[in-house]
């Protein structure tokens, strides 16, 4: 047993490495690594790297952020249209504050959210099947560092604020959450109710 979580350790470490220098996200938790988390292609082909890896349709880390996303979470928005604006709290409860949020359809939305917490919290949209595959990858890479900048999302430390403007397009329900190692696992989700 020893031996064969060595060989997949020592195979995955050409795959750290080449997404390490190939992108730049960048986390501060930390979290346990698991290598039964590999997909095939990963054990079959450890020198692969992340950025080469088929995601949401796409390839690589492209395939998780901007210009993929499912029409039905909408898209960036223009912040000369912002309609409304929507204060969020983020706290270390691991909850968004308000964890759920009425918009209507074609509405371009300012979220203005607020770290109250003494740990980093982030939002990133999506839906839901995008989010947890972002999450699964952010575990599979625990010492990569990462940190976001897409428009889709905001990471703030302790105590800071920032905004991410967005444009709702169709009626639905559009999921948003904090993909820092362990905090969508314990609860911190949140949806927008487009009308």
């Amino acid at each position: 047993m020893k031996k064969m979580i060595s060989a997949i350790m020592l195979g995955a470490m050409p795959l750290l490495a080449s997404a390490a220098a190939n992108h730049d996200h960048n986390h501060d938790e930390q979290a346990p690594v698991q290598a039964q988390g590999q997909s095939a292609a990963q054990q079959q082909n450890p020198g692969q790297g992340m950025m080469d890896m088929p995601m949401m349709g796409k390839q690589g880390m492209e395939g998780m952020h901007g210009g993929n996303h499912d029409a039905a979470v909408g898209q960036p928005g223009d912040p000369a249209q912002v309609s409304n604006t929507i204060n969020i709290t983020m706290d270390d409860s691991m909850r968004f504050t308000p964890g759920t949020i009425h918009v209507k359809a074609g509405q371009t939305v300012r979220f203005f959210l607020k770290n109250t917490g003494n740990m980093k919290h982030e939002m990133v949209i999506g839906s839901m099947a995008e989010l947890k595959e972002h999450e699964k990858m952010m575990r599979m890479m625990p010492d990569m560092n990462m940190s976001h900048a897409e428009p889709n999302m905001i990471a703030l430390a302790p105590g800071q604020e920032g905004g991410v403007v967005w444009k709702f397009d169709k009626a639905g329900t559009v999921d948003f959450a904090c993909l820092m190692p362990g905090h969508m696992e314990a609860g911190m989700v949140g949806q927008v109710v487009v009308e």
